[in-house]
């Protein structure tokens, strides 16, 4: 049944969903059981006379919840327990395809989203945050003062939290036998390590593994500039020196303290409460050097305050702003402006005389983006083509899910080594799986000589793949064929943030698409802004028509929905790390070399296949 069906009975279920992943309490599938079982959501536990089931949670994506299910559908509910769910699970395609329904539905109120799970500091920060970017710096202020207010009180709690038995995780208790002297040592260096990873605790949203980087330098970095469009400058100064405390030497900032100072004649203090906050960071820090040192161990203090954890480039934010806002020093009046590290290099060799440059990244309206046209021929394309039809199944590199990404297609897949395997057995034609390889490598060369990159590219995955609209079910469609995504980072619109961690693939680096048709309906490439809406580019596919890209949060990419007939392409990712090359590629290249030598032995021996028989 679809989630968006109202179910007309008048029979009231009560039941309590509960789902399991990484200790989250997240509030997933509410919203799709209060709309398939007609029923309300209504966060609740410990109520008697209910029935209890354990459910799995859009396949792997799970968490701990506990929820009564009852009465009457309350749209309101459900779409707060969806945002909820996705803003842990931004990877998750359905909640987001369900959410952006949700969004659209009359009587929903936009207020409606709110992440149930959000802590309060974060919470406040966020709402200052939209208010900044939109200008309203006079009402974002109290946000981000409310924020700061909320840190350091959560900061209170979490350093409460560490005072107690700690677990020694890497010693066997079994054999320890240290003396008293050294046991109470060693404790309460866990109890000081714990406190010191506050910091990374109180900067890391609900659902992730990652902290924000420099959140809390952040906060006095929009105060400042708040404090100074509102004409504040004491309070500007006063956060300008704040932020100093974790930045030292900072151009930007020490360029704007230097204007206050002046323009003010006076000097102006540090917050009170970060000179405290970063005394004790680094008394801490100290202790924690000196008793690991007493101990025989390193201590190797992690980047808290670093100020990007992004590659920096033309479309990307300024460091000090970490992609939340287009950062703008204060020191107009000297004619100043932001610095951009310098770009990614693009423009080298195509390698091929063949090969047709369409369009660099400013046409593309991004950066590190290449169109290419004329990589293969049009027979290339034909015989890619009909082995494709031959080697790929259904779901492959899905788990044999046969619409991984949507239900009005059918994805079918198949790597190198597959269909070289399939050209040994005689199954497929050798020589058109061994174009498939051929093929791909060309790819690599282009890609890597494109981007002029320093070191080798690698491949990561190689898959030769086709998206078939299925008929009866393209009325009304207004999904996409492949959502919206970032191929090493999970793609978070709602925070404008792209997460590099598990599960994403996060040893990518470049991506390619290599497409073999253009006789379909549908299916364009499009590259969007970090929120996932707003389109920068479109590429029609075409025989012989390859797109390339980096795989950060920098390009975010998706594909309309397939309407009518197939697309089929070769799908392909690179590394710069060769402890990530592909397993499969390896092998394969492996079989080609096996190949390649029987071949010569046979024209150096004159060997007549027939004589075989």
């Amino acid at each position: 049944m679809d989630p968006f069906t109202r179910n007309t009975s008048r029979t009231v279920p009560r039941v309590v969903l509960l789902c399991r992943d990484s200790g989250r309490n997240v509030f997933v599938l509410l919203q799709y059981w209060a709309k398939v079982l007609g029923v309300r959501a209504a966060i609740g536990q410990g109520r008697a006379g209910i029935l209890c089931s354990q459910l799995e949670c859009g396949g792997s994506a799970c968490c701990e919840a506990g929820a009564w299910v009852t009465g009457l559908m309350k749209l309101d509910e459900a779409a707060s327990a969806a945002h909820t769910y996705f803003q842990a699970n931004p990877e998750h395609v359905e909640m987001g395809r369900n959410l952006e329904q949700y969004k659209s539905l009359k009587g929903v109120d936009p207020k409606l989203f709110i992440d149930r799970e959000a802590r309060p500091h974060q919470k406040a920060f966020a709402e200052g945050v939209k208010l900044y970017e939109q200008g309203q710096y006079w009402q974002a202020i109290p946000f981000f003062e409310e924020a700061l207010t909320q840190y350091y009180r959560a900061d209170v709690e979490c350093r409460a939290l560490c005072e107690g038995p700690q677990r020694f995780v890497e010693q066997d208790h079994m054999l320890y036998r240290y003396s008293l002297y050294e046991l109470i040592s060693d404790h309460y260096t866990q109890v000081l390590h714990c406190e010191h990873e506050c910091v990374r605790d109180l900067a890391t949203r609900p659902g992730r593994l990652s902290p924000m980087e420099n959140y809390l330098p952040l906060h006095y970095d929009y105060l400042q500039f708040a404090y100074f469009k509102e004409s504040r400058l004491e309070e500007a100064l006063a956060c300008a020196r704040a932020y100093l405390l974790f930045h030292a030497g900072d151009e930007f900032m020490t360029e704007n303290v230097e204007y206050y100072w002046e323009t003010l004649g006076r000097d102006v203090s540090s917050r009170e409460e970060a000179e405290v906050y970063f005394r004790r960071h680094q008394q801490e820090l100290e202790l924690l050097t000196v008793g690991s040192q007493n101990m025989g161990l390193e201590y190797t203090e992690g980047t808290y305050w670093s100020s990007s954890g992004g590659r920096e480039d033309a479309n990307r934010i300024p460091s000090s702003t970490d992609g939340w806002m287009e950062y703008v020093p204060i020191t107009e009046r000297r004619n100043t402006t932001v610095t951009v590290v310098q770009e990614l290099r693009e423009g080298g060799p195509l390698l091929y005389d063949k090969v047709k440059l369409v369009q660099n990244s400013e046409a593309l309206n991004g950066t590190q983006r290449v169109l290419l046209d004329d990589v293969i021929s049009a027979d290339e394309c034909v015989q890619l083509k009909g082995l494709a039809h031959a080697v790929t199944i259904a779901g492959d590199g899905y788990r044999g899910k046969m619409s991984p990404h949507t239900p009005n297609e059918k994805f079918e897949g198949a790597t190198v080594l597959k269909t070289l395997q399939f050209g040994y057995e005689g199954r497929v034609s050798l020589q058109s799986a061994r174009l498939f390889y051929d093929v791909s490598e060309k790819a690599r060369k282009i890609v890597e000589s494109y981007f002029m990159l320093n070191s080798t590219l690698h491949f990561s995955y190689t898959h030769l793949v086709c998206r078939t609209a299925i008929t009866g079910q393209q009325d009304h469609r207004n999904d996409l064929s492949h959502p919206i995504h970032a191929d090493n980072c999970l793609l978070d619109p709602e925070a404008n943030e792209c997460w590099k961690e598990p599960p994403a693939y996060t040893s990518r680096d470049y991506s390619a698409l290599l497409y073999l048709n253009g006789d379909f309906e549908g299916g364009e490439f499009i590259f969007t802004e970090m929120d996932a809406k707003t389109v920068t580019a479109r590429v029609k596919p075409r025989c012989g028509r390859m797109v390339g890209f980096s795989s950060g949060g920098e390009n975010p990419h998706g594909v309309r929905a397939v309407t009518k007939g197939q697309r089929c392409a070769v799908a392909l990712w690179f590394t710069l790390d060769p402890l990530f090359r592909e397993l499969e590629r390896l092998q394969a290249d492996e079989v080609v070399e096996a190949l390649d030598r029987m071949v010569q032995f046979d024209s150096e021996h004159q060997i007549n296949p027939k004589d075989e028989l």
